[in-house]
């Protein structure tokens, strides 16, 4: 039988968030956390429960659906969460850990896959056939949604572009590859080689909104705009989607949507390029939205 209410967990490197949608995709309730990654996997566990607990408030713990979106994936093999950029949950148990903890069913699934299906069915990739949905926030991810449906791919990697290797003499990245398309564009990967080429802290935001008066700035930001243009043009060769929706926090600087898109459009093995790059219509609760979609697929 179907539940009336739908609750999903946004798990992010920054932030967690909670949603309750009704049964007409009406969002209910909507609060989030910092993660605080750096105190451990325990107290994330602890923020996301103390989340729960005030969603079930919301709807009087009524019958629901649970779904959480997070970096990474569950392994088939181990059932351990692998290749999140949350570090120390990875090789964790994270389902029966969850689901001990909250007492419910869960339905896990990658956080670019459930923002991906969030902006397909509900935001700016409404009504095209194939969805390919980016995340460029703390890291780097994206996910595939064809006719409404999520593309996981039998090992669960589909559209795991953050870790396209496009220069083999690059940084080192946490998944043991050099120079993957996270290390160059997405917010962390960004601030790492603002600060080793010039020495300075700045945020990816004040990056971007900072007067570039210093040349080796200019530089990162030109380079970061050609490994954008770089990264998403191999993608479109290979999947030629319909749209492409960006999302996370970068996807709110105004430029990648002019110069980023020249350099995309430039590398497209195409004399007339068009496929469209646009920004996501849900804002940052598209993962939240998204995860609690996926969970429905525990009662349906």
């Amino acid at each position: 039988m179907a539940s009336h209410y739908h609750i999903g967990i946004d798990l992010g490197g920054t932030k967690i968030e909670v949603a309750v949608l009704d049964s007409q995709d009406k969002i209910l309730f909507r609060e989030r956390l910092l993660t605080e990654a750096h105190l451990g996997s325990a107290h994330i566990f602890n923020q996301i429960h103390a989340l729960y607990t005030k969603a079930l408030v919301s709807i009087q713990n009524k019958t629901h659906s649970l779904g959480l979106g997070t970096p990474g994936s569950i392994s088939k093999k181990t059932h351990l969460l692998k290749n999140s950029n949350t570090l120390c949950l990875n090789s964790l148990p994270l389902q029966s850990l969850l689901e001990d903890k909250l007492v419910h069913d869960i339905l896990i699934e990658n956080d670019a896959n459930c923002f991906a299906l969030a902006e397909a069915l509900m935001g700016a990739g409404k009504g095209y056939p194939s969805v390919f949905g980016v995340i460029m926030g703390t890291g780097c991810g994206g996910g595939i949604v064809f006719d409404g449906k999520i593309r996981q791919g039998p090992q669960n990697i589909a559209g795991e572009w953050g870790h396209m290797v496009i220069d083999p003499q690059g940084y080192p990245c946490y998944c043991g590859a050099n120079g993957c398309v996270e290390s160059f564009i997405s917010g962390g990967g960004l601030e790492k080689r603002i600060q080793d080429k010039t020495g300075k802290k700045l945020s990816a935001i004040d990056f971007f909104n900072a007067p570039l008066k210093d040349e080796s700035l200019k530089n990162i930001k030109q380079d970061f705009y050609a490994r954008f243009g770089q990264a998403l043009a191999n993608l479109i060769n290979i999947l030629d989607p319909d749209i492409v929706v960006l999302g996370g926090g970068l996807s709110n600087e105004k430029s990648l949507y002019k110069e980023g898109i020249d350099e995309v459009y430039a590398r497209i093995f195409n004399d007339t390029p068009s496929t469209p790059i646009v920004k996501n219509m849900l804002g940052d609760s598209a993962g939240v939205i998204g995860a609690a979609l996926i969970g429905r697929r525990l009662t349906q």
